[in-house]
């Protein structure tokens, strides 16, 4: 008769076991939900910044593409993205650094609507010529004599739960020389 109780009570207390390690695993897997979570959040936010760099580096090798268009302002708002329409030129006169700086922002404007949460701006400032240091005769032969520096500020937004699921708002801040 021994045998037999002892044989009862083992099997009951296997399947206590058995739950208590459901109930392990069971944590373990919301556990690695949250990590998977938190890793997309990241991944988006690193995609995110990774295509605000790209875009203030595009702009920036179009301002340098334009260099009359910087030297007279053209490029200079508080207020991207701009609307409108490209300027239309034909091919007997081209375009005038004005339209062109016009095109450049117009279509800046369209990727960062595209690319980057909606709400999200920017703004591109530059110092006029003259306000820098002055362009050596040397410096002139290997790149545009413009002594100024621009600064461009781009903005948007994440949300990660990180921050209790709150959007948090993030700048891009970049001086540099067209």
């Amino acid at each position: 008769m021994n045998v037999c109780l002892s044989t009862r009570a083992r099997r009951g207390f296997s399947l206590v076991e058995v739950l208590v390690a459901v109930l392990i695993f069971s944590l373990g897997l919301l556990g690695l939900a949250g990590l998977l979570v938190m890793s997309t959040q990241s991944s988006h936010a690193s995609y995110l910044r990774t295509q605000v760099g790209f875009m203030a580096e595009q702009m920036a090798n179009r301002m340098r593409a334009n260099p009359q268009g910087v030297w007279a302002g053209s490029y200079d708002s508080a207020a991207y993205p701009i609307a409108g329409v490209s300027p239309v030129c034909d091919n007997a006169a081209g375009c005038s650094p004005l339209q062109v700086a016009q095109r450049d922002q117009i279509l800046w404007s369209r990727q960062l609507q595209q690319f980057l949460p909606a709400g999200a701006g920017a703004a591109v400032q530059c110092t006029q010529p003259g306000a820098g240091p002055a362009v050596s005769a040397t410096q002139f032969a290997y790149r545009p004599p413009y002594a100024g520096t621009c600064s461009m500020t781009v903005t948007w937004t994440e949300t990660t739960l990180a921050r209790g699921g709150t959007p948090a708002a993030q700048t891009f801040a970049w001086v540099f020389q067209p």
